[in-house]
């Protein structure tokens, strides 16, 4: 296997990966009833003037499955992650009783959880549509190879399978998440 074709495989399949990633981050955001410290990794506090992510200014926790604790590393800070949770526009009303702040995430409704599964399922597929994309790219580069002579038919061939396989695999993947997300948001 020369080394263009290795690349092109290699990038291929680097980009699915990414695509994997990044759903796996935001199914994460996705809440699904339970209590989770990647719920809330998105809120940023105003620390002393520095906008700064809020696990870097606290420990979070979860206590248990419908609480997340959060303990500033410095008491002063407690009213400015209060009011960072508030702005951040999740929906979660935190309690500071002077310590820590406790948010309690409430149960969805059941019409709330299917809008939850949509949104499950949306990402997924633009995960899906990232995929192909690579594979289409990585296609459209090997038909160039092939146009310029500098790979055979049967190298084109075999790498297009390669590539389908992997393309494959991927969306398998994206399946399972997205089943695996869709159980979790439904299941009481």
């Amino acid at each position: 296997m020369n080394d263009e074709i290795q690349m092109i495989i290699d990038d291929s399949s680097e980009r699915m990966d990414h695509a994997i990633a990044h759903l796996d981050h935001e199914l994460a955001h996705i809440r699904a009833g339970k209590a989770s410290p990647r719920m809330i990794e998105s809120v940023v506090v105003d620390y002393y003037g520095v906008p700064t992510p809020i696990m870097q200014v606290s420990n979070v926790s979860t206590p248990d499955a419908r609480t997340i604790a959060i303990q500033p590393w410095d008491k002063k800070m407690i009213q400015a992650i209060e009011r960072a949770i508030m702005n951040s526009n999740l929906g979660f009303n935190p309690e500071n009783n002077g310590e820590f702040i406790r948010i309690n995430v409430p149960v969805p409704t059941e019409e709330r959880r299917r809008s939850l599964v949509k949104d499950a399922h949306r990402e997924g597929e633009t995960a899906k549509v990232s995929i192909r994309s690579a594979r289409k790219d990585g296609n459209d580069y090997l038909k160039k190879l092939l146009k310029s002579k500098e790979i055979s038919e049967d190298e084109e061939k075999d790498t297009v399978e390669l590539i389908q396989q992997l393309t494959d695999k991927f969306t398998r993947k994206v399946d399972e998440l997205i089943s695996a997300k869709e159980k979790e948001i439904l299941t009481v």
